[in-house]
């Protein structure tokens, strides 16, 4: 079973999102957080090594995961969805991106 990701800057909106959207599928453990540090989960040591794939909504995310975090990332893959701070949480539009980007890495 893979350990996967979401992270986003205030885990409010896009990483929940996505987190919700995959919670669901016995073959993966979802997790979401985000790299602020007055997220709702704001990303830890723990959390990220304890991925196999991490998620990122933006450059900008995978930057601040690369720089506070590079000793715990191991062997975890990290991919950005390159999706924008424009949509509310599960707005169906932001529901459907993840669909469509994320399975082909799983």
């Amino acid at each position: 079973m893979k350990n996967v990701l979401f992270v986003c800057s205030q885990n409010r909106l896009r990483s929940p999102t996505a987190e919700q959207v995959f919670s669901n599928r016995r073959d993966i453990e979802v997790e979401s957080a985000g790299t602020n540090h007055d997220a709702d989960n704001p990303l830890t040591r723990e959390l990220v090594a304890w991925a196999d794939i991490i998620f990122v909504m933006e450059k900008a995310h995978r930057a601040k995961l690369q720089k506070k975090f590079r000793a715990s990332l191991k062997g975890a893959r990290v991919i950005c969805l390159d999706i924008p701070n424009d949509y509310e949480f599960m707005e169906p539009e932001l529901v459907r991106i993840p669909e469509t980007k994320v399975p082909r890495y799983l």
